[in-house]
């Protein structure tokens, strides 16, 4: 691949990303460093910093997109989903259960990663505006930005700290985020 030309800039990102992602489920995603990347990439390291500023670059880019990606496939589970309170918890139910089976997304929660997920879930401008995405129409209320970053954060908190099982989880979202999702928020 000839990684420089203008025209396979973004296809080059992605490729990159690619690499990274297959070595966050071989190793981990606290132990991939940049010239792992690289050599998995196979670029430079000079040629994969022209794409990413940083590891912290690359982590956020990968979350970006798998973020794009996810909001996309539960959207369209849940669109037919009228009731609120039931859409909102039918959401995290898919998102969770997404995560949990796509091994390249469970790498960010297994023991010792955590941490990193949060921080870039917590952090990211982009992730709670696509979340947003699911709560408000063009100009979402108060509310919905924060039932937004408080539905991030019980998500995140469920990945890290799973409950009983599914019908757990399930229940604890009914009973203590569904009620969050008051009439005038999209969701």
């Amino acid at each position: 691949m000839t990684w420089l030309r203008e025209e396979h800039s973004a296809m080059a990102a992605q490729n990159i990303l690619d690499a990274a992602t297959t070595l966050f489920v071989e190793r981990g995603v606290n132990v991939v460093g940049m010239a792992d990347v690289a050599k998995a990439a196979g670029c430079s390291r000079q040629t994969l910093y022209r794409y990413f500023d940083s590891r912290q670059d690359l982590h956020l880019a990968f979350a970006q997109r798998e973020a794009v990606r996810l909001i996309g496939l539960v959207s369209d589970e849940v669109k037919s989903i009228t009731d609120p309170p039931d859409r909102l918890v039918a959401m995290i139910v898919a998102l969770l259960r997404e995560v949990r089976t796509t091994d390249y997304l469970a790498a960010w929660f297994r023991s010792g990663e955590p941490a990193l997920a949060a921080e870039i879930a917590n952090s990211s401008p982009m992730i709670e505006s696509l979340a947003l995405t699911f709560f408000a129409s063009d100009h979402p209320s108060e509310h919905a930005v924060q039932l937004t970053r408080w539905c991030i954060r019980v998500t995140m908190s469920l990945l890290i700290t799973p409950g009983a099982d599914d019908t757990d989880e399930r229940r604890l979202l009914e009973q203590f985020v569904a009620p969050l999702a008051k009439t005038g928020v999209n969701v």
